[in-house]
């Protein structure tokens, strides 16, 4: 089992930055490590992937919406993902989630464990 908790979210101005992190109980497996990802749900709207990070923490993706304000980063030894952003607009708030699963996708069905989410919200 993996339990995963998000933090760092909170109220910013345009413009601002955040930085969330993820605490996992295990960053690697017997048998691998996981695939971590980012997901938000602005209010009213559908999930999203906002970025994954591979396992050894070599391969990462972006959602199209990030367009170079974002980066995700993992830290195995804490046993923590990360997602750092800078720019954030208002379409920027969602509640944002992590999540851990053993495919390298940003399809939430591969993922097999999510935290609690952490609320986004940048004001105009």
């Amino acid at each position: 089992q993996v339990q995963l908790v998000e933090s760092g979210g909170g109220l910013v101005q345009a413009g601002g930055s955040l930085r969330l992190a993820c605490a996992a109980s295990l960053s690697t497996r017997t048998e691998g490590g996981y695939t971590m990802g980012w997901f938000r749900q602005p209010p009213g709207k559908e999930r999203e992937c906002v970025s994954v990070i591979s396992p050894s923490g070599r391969s990462t993706d972006y959602g199209d919406f990030v367009k170079g304000r974002f980066t995700i980063s993992r830290d195995n030894a804490k046993n923590t993902v990360f997602l750092q952003m800078n720019s954030l607009q208002p379409e920027d708030t969602a509640v944002y989630f992590c999540a851990a699963g053993s495919v390298y996708s940003g399809s939430a069905h591969h993922y097999d464990y999510w935290g609690q989410g952490t609320q986004v919200t940048v004001s105009s």
